[in-house]
């Protein structure tokens, strides 16, 4: 989602399950329902496959690894942060040598082709330019340009084109016309003429199309060219000529016509009572950004309500917005449409490069998208937003979003009515294909979405994001309608909750569903990533799946972490990953109705444990054994007797706390592992954690923890002592603390044996969340206080002899200093620059020492693929000489064995020891947690 006003995307820590109880069955009797879905074989499936459903597209599309080719497949993984995990169908085909191609057979005439393909970003993020050869029988028909500066986003929301960690959004696409028409038969290929721009080319897919004729101007028409000025070269810019064409159109009810050409705008044209139309996607192209107020970027916009609006009686057809937005700033109007627009059509336009495709702010009604694309986006390919009633998306392609598809965002005021029919949409990077939070009576029908990337699954319904509450007008109300949808690859792994997202899913995190009826039928979810159905948060109930066929998923057949009460009717499961289909945390809760023929997804035993991984590998957690399981404790069971003398005091002492969102209990906050963390009921503050000391102790200062890697947040806290665990004395006043992630509180001197914390706000997310709690007396050590940055003067005697010397590196990528590599956590690691090999790592031991073996680490997290490092050891004993030790070879470090590599050599002498890397499978950098080097 993308927000005119507000940053509307907000990454929170794991979301917290719940304990395991039985599942409560209604048995009802009902009249058996025919069987009525015919879908395809998952397997392969493209999603122009399915008949009947879906965008009718004008193109045939191809996928690069379905054609000849003498490249180089990228595999099948569905792992974010990869090349494959944003292809569609999971799978490309990269070229990196001049003379590799793939080539296509083109089974209907075509004179156009557009093409999905990714080069690697240049190390500064401007982006890297080069071209790839379109050839026709063997014979070059043109050189096309491709570039990498509309691709390629690094870190977490709201995402940069800087250069740093996690990039992704690897794709874009490029389009050309031949010059003539090719006949069935024949090859077209994609091939490498010179790597000087780029090292390699990754191709995806090609769709061809026979484009029509340039479409005339109509009669009567007003021409912005012939009549205004407008400049058709694209050279100057032409925003005025537009809009004082546009104005005597709506003034004389007459059409106005852009011809054939590429025009240059440095703003929105205001459209209202008239209808803007062109030669042709393909032929009239609107594109352009001011040069210096970045906010400012081609658009065709209606009025807002609050400038006179909404527009009425507008129509656009007929031509393409193709921008150069290279960013994602949810403040910058720079969308292809945007504004409020009734009784309103948009009609076959292509929308690339821009923010959003069509943001919608309303209130507006019966306003209609159709027989469109949409295309590379870095934000929602259409959102409609506050107000938009009666409104609806259909006969669209979608592909490329960065992040939903197809968004229904009822902020503040409520959505009615509205519909998504016919539409495709592929490969959404963040979040979903099809999503509404909030609104009453929608209708999701006789769509396909496909390859969802991260965070997010194929069909979302929620009481979610700002404005969105479930008790008041803006929740989920009403009948709505999900018919007739294919959702093929659907549904992944969230990077923040750290577990996967359902092929559909439901959340009432603001509020529970309590008077909609959801009625889903004749759906075919297949070969799902993750679960094909979750209930996350919150409490849902009318839920009602008739006529559902799973085939295949990653994980679970159902996935259950909050209540509901929900009607299956000829809901049929097979090829589900795990062998206890079901996955079911909160017991009775979760209200099961089955009527007509149900199979393969229920069982009177749901599993609740660990995450599993998916069935392709590369999953958040160890897979579980099969049958229910008691979530792993890491705290002790019983807590010591003696209270500790110094140090942390609270540590492993008994705690209690108001309540827990169970399996975050709130012994993890004293169990001395900053990576578990106590978590209160959502939604139900004030809440409280209570400690005992064991006997009246000195306490001075608090520190309070959240696990590393969240992102920072304020909790309301106030602090209280008591003797007797009766009679509480406020030794810190309510407060609120930033968390960043720890936070630290002062104490007046005195002593107590309880401590007690009351929350009543976390800025984040609707709970009270802490890691540890740690209680130290008066000049107790702290360890919020960094390490010092000195090292020893004395090397170590024996053990790792690299542990707290001096290291130094090439290069390092943000926060992930060499330092690391020396300071005996391995959770820490040293990461360079990206995309720049080869790197080196030089530790100094402080004086010549013998040395014949270094162990090598990374973080142990299974978060961590499987990975091999190619690298060689050198060593020196001056510092400024060095010689080979280990000559360089590949090295996998694999989480099933504490991601660990030991490199042995002849014993030698050196003070110097050097790591240098050439290459890495996992990520474009050298990556080490620990650089350990040891005399035998």
């Amino acid at each position: 989602m993308a927000n005119r006003t507000t940053s509307a995307r907000r990454t929170r820590a794991r979301r917290p399950l719940a304990v395991l109880a039985g599942t409560a069955v209604v048995a009802a009797a009902a009249t058996a329902v025919t069987w009525a879905a015919s879908p395809a074989s998952a397997a392969g499936l493209s999603p122009f496959d399915i008949a009947g459903r879906g965008a009718t597209v004008p193109f045939t599309e191809i996928e690069a690894e379905n054609a000849a080719t003498n490249g180089t497949t990228t595999g099948t993984s569905r792992l974010y942060g990869t090349l494959s995990s944003e292809a569609s169908g999971r799978e490309a085909v990269t070229l990196d040598a001049v003379g590799e191609y793939v080539e296509f057979t083109l089974t209907k005439p075509a004179n156009a082709v557009t093409f999905r393909y990714s080069i690697p970003d240049n190390a500064a993020g401007t982006g890297r330019d080069a071209s790839l050869d379109v050839r026709a029988n063997g014979s070059v028909v043109k050189s096309v340009p491709v570039t990498s500066k509309y691709g390629w986003y690094y870190g977490s929301y709201p995402f940069t084109n800087t250069p740093g960690k996690d990039p992704h959004h690897f794709y874009d696409e490029a389009r050309t016309m031949f010059g003539t028409t090719y006949g069935v038969g024949t090859k077209i290929r994609l091939q490498v003429s010179s790597t000087a721009q780029s090292p390699s080319f990754t191709i995806d897919l090609a769709d061809f199309e026979n484009v029509a004729a340039p479409i005339g101007k109509p009669s009567g028409a007003i021409d912005v060219v012939a009549d205004y000025g407008a400049d058709p070269t694209g050279a100057t810019d032409s925003t005025a000529k537009f809009q004082s064409a546009v104005n005597a159109g709506a003034s004389s009810g007459r059409t106005v016509y852009v011809p054939q050409g590429n025009y240059t705008l440095y703003s929105h044209v205001i459209v209202d009572r008239v209808t803007l139309a062109g030669a042709g996607p393909w032929y009239t192209v609107l594109g352009g950004r001011h040069p210096t107020q970045r906010n400012q970027a081609a658009g065709i916009y209606g009025k807002y309500n609050n400038e006179g609006g909404p527009s009425q009686n507008v129509t656009v057809k007929d031509l393409a917005v193709i921008g150069d937005i290279r960013e994602r700033v949810d403040e910058d109007q720079v969308n292809a449409f945007g504004g409020a627009m009734s009784n309103s059509t948009i009609d076959d336009v292509w929308m690339q490069h821009t923010k959003v495709g069509a943001w919608m702010d309303g209130p507006m009604d019966h306003f209609t998208i159709k027989n469109s694309r949409i295309l590379d986006q870095t934000a929602d390919g259409v959102n409609f937003h506050i107000g938009v009633t009666n409104s609806t998306v259909t006969n669209t392609f979608v592909r490329n979003t960065g992040d939903d598809g197809l968004a229904m965002w009822a902020e503040n005021t409520p959505n009615v009515s509205n519909s998504f029919t016919h539409n495709t949409v592929v490969a959404p990077i963040l979040a979903n294909n099809l999503v509404s939070y909030g609104g009453r009576d929608i209708t999701m029908t006789d769509n396909v979405v496909s390859d969802t990337v991260t965070n997010g699954g194929g069909i979302h319904v929620a009481n979610r994001y700002p404005g969105v509450q479930g008790g008041g007008p803006t929740g989920v109300h009403g009948t709505w309608t999900l018919a007739r949808n294919t959702l093929i690859r659907a549904g992944n792994s969230d990077y923040n909750w750290n577990f996967g997202v359902g092929a559909i899913w439901f959340d009432a995190l603001q509020g529970n569903f309590t008077d909609a009826t959801i009625n889903i039928t004749d759906t075919d979810i297949l070969d799902s990533s993750y679960a094909a159905l979750a209930w996350i948060e919150g409490q849902t109930s009318g839920i009602n799946l008739s006529n559902v066929n799973i085939e295949g998923a990653g994980t679970f057949a159902l996935q259950v972490q909050a209540p509901s009460q929900v009607t299956f009717n000829n809901v049929r499961a097979s090829g589900i990953a795990q062998a206890n289909p079901f996955y079911n945390c909160v017991g009775s809760a979760f209200q099961v109705t089955r009527t007509g023929t149900n199979t393969g997804w229920y069982t009177d035993n749901p599993y609740c444990g660990p995450w599993p991984d998916p069935k392709w590998g590369n999953g958040p957690t160890t897979p579980p054994t099969t049958g229910p399981t008691t979530p792993p404790t890491t705290q002790p069971t019983t807590p010591p007797t003696t209270p500790p003398a110094d140090g942390n005091l609270a540590q492993g002492r008994p705690v209690s706390a108001s309540s827990t969102n169970a399996p975050y209990t709130a012994a993890n906050a004293v169990d001395g592992n900053a990576g578990t963390y106590w978590e209160s009921t959502n939604n139900a503050f004030p809440q409280t954690y209570t400690v005992d000391l064991g006997s009246a102790r000195n306490v001075g200062r608090l520190v309070l923890k959240l696990p590393s890697g969240w992102e920072s947040r304020t909790q309301n806290i106030a602090v209280a002592g008591s003797t007797d665990g009766n009679s509480w004395t406020t030794l810190s006043a309510a407060a609120n603390r930033t968390f960043n992630p720890n936070a630290t509180i002062t104490l007046p001197s005195g002593s107590r044996r309880y401590l007690r914390l009351t929350f009543t706000a976390n800025s984040a997310w609707p709970a009270a969340q802490l890691s540890e709690l740690e209680a130290y007396a008066d000049g107790g050590s702290n360890p919020t206080t960094p390490p010092t940055t000195t090292p020893p003067t004395t090397p170590p005697s024996s053990g790792n002899l690299a542990a707290g010397r001096p290291v130094s590196a090439t290069s390092h990528s943000d926060v992930y200093t060499e330092g690391n590599v020396v300071d005996g956590n391995a959770g820490t690691y040293w990461e360079s620059a990206n995309n720049a090999f080869p790197q080196s790592l030089t530790v100094d031991l402080g004086q010549a020492r013998s040395v014949s073996r270094v162990v090598l680490k990374l973080p142990p997290a299974t978060a961590w693929e499987r990975r091999t490092q190619t690298l060689s050891v050198l060593g020196s004993t001056d510092g400024s000489s060095y010689s080979t030790v280990k000559a360089s070879a590949g090295y996998t470090f694999d989480p099933s064995s504490g991601n660990t590599v030991t490199v042995s050599f002849a014993a030698t002498s050196r003070r110097y020891l050097r790591l240098t890397f050439t290459g890495n499978t996992g990520w474009p950098a050298g990556q080490i947690s620990e650089f350990e080097v040891y005399a035998s």
